[in-house]
């Protein structure tokens, strides 16, 4: 099968690659060391009883809220909601802690949804790299945990993510994290050295995968509680650096639906390559539910890949998983000779409603 170029040969990774996806997110371990030192640097205290954390955000800038969200779904007493819109729910009062997060800091929702926590009295922290955000926030004397610039937003997933972790461990909202973060870190380090672009093929899992996924379609099942927000992260990364389609769903919901929707067109189902996420953090039925799954529709579509998240806690083993995605997702924009930078469809969109007056 011809592809665009030699996933083993540096010179044409580079050529293909200008701006440096791949570098940037091959560079998750260093970004997630530098990113707690950020956020424990800010004073972050409130006098508020929290009922309630919401996450506000869009995109790349709200997938930390989703992880947040799955890890405290086992770790953090009170519900973790994330927002991606203008307006926030109407829950939100002086006892929802509001965590705005955009990494440009020009995002329009999220500057909506900062001015109606405002309004509403919630206590609010900033997670921005500058912009309106971070100008708004210094004028309002909101704590503000500044991260560095020009990332893309879904190469900035560490800078995203573990400040908000800091942020509810700063608050006696999630406590003895310390070591699995820095278990975390270290995971990601040794896993950086399988699937970089020095690895071959042969050895490099990453690699691997995207070309199992080129020239079909990825189908990612993720569980929930565990790696749905992964699984919604691989699909993101492969339309957003591959510009290729992709789907994600989750164990158990799909078994009550997705999976009676393999029988046809028969024709379509072998384009399609199936992914299953798995951790041993899954509850054991759902891990029977992979085996039976597997056995059901192995026949009926092109391929069936199993992932592992390997790493010393729930923590870690999602962030392999994520880190291992990611940079899948770029090896397959090569694989097609495709720059896995710009989104231009997304650029044009943004223009567009930027031509239109402000409702």
């Amino acid at each position: 099968m011809h592809h665009e170029i030699n996933l083993d040969k540096l010179d044409q990774l580079k050529k293909g690659d200008p701006e440096n996806m791949l570098e940037a997110l091959s560079g998750l371990p260093t970004q997630c060391q530098d990113a707690m030192q950020r956020a424990r640097a800010v004073n972050i205290s409130f006098a508020a009883d929290f009922k309630n954390i919401l996450v506000t955000g869009l995109g790349g800038s709200a997938i930390g809220g989703d992880f947040l969200r799955v890890y405290g779904y086992r770790k953090c007493t009170l519900p973790i909601l994330v927002n991606r819109d203008y307006n926030l729910p109407s829950f939100v009062n002086e006892q929802t802690l509001v965590l705005a997060v955009s990494y440009s800091g020009n995002t329009e929702e999220t500057l909506s949804a900062y001015e109606e926590a405002k309004l509403k009295k919630a206590p609010i922290v900033a997670l921005t790299s500058g912009g309106q955000l971070a100008e708004r926030a210094k004028k309002d004397g909101i704590p503000l945990i500044l991260i560095p610039s020009g990332l893309q937003p879904r190469a900035a997933t560490g800078y995203l993510f573990l400040p908000l972790l800091v942020v509810l461990e700063k608050l006696s909202l999630l406590s003895d994290i310390a070591a699995e973060i820095e278990e975390t870190i270290a995971g990601l380090a040794d896993l950086s050295k399988a699937i970089s672009a020095q690895v071959p093929t042969e050895n490099n899992p990453a690699k691997q995968l995207a070309l199992r996924f080129y020239n079909k379609i990825p189908v990612i099942w993720g569980v929930v509680g565990t790696t749905e927000t992964v699984a919604m992260r691989w699909k993101g990364q492969i339309n957003e650096n591959s510009k290729a389609l992709a789907y994600f769903n989750v164990l158990p919901e799909l078994n009550h639906n997705e999976i009676v929707g393999t029988e046809v067109p028969e024709k379509f189902l072998r384009e399609l390559e199936v992914v299953f996420l798995r951790t041993e953090d899954d509850h054991p039925r759902v891990q029977k539910r992979f085996d039976i799954t597997k056995e059901i529709i192995g026949e009926r579509v092109g391929g069936i890949s199993e992932v592992w998240g390997d790493g010393k806690n729930p923590l870690a083993r999602m962030f392999a998983l994520t880190y291992l995605g990611d940079c899948t997702s770029a090896y397959l924009a090569l694989l097609y000779g495709i720059d896995p930078s710009p989104v231009k469809l997304i650029t044009l969109l943004k223009n567009k409603l930027a031509e239109l007056p402000e409702a």
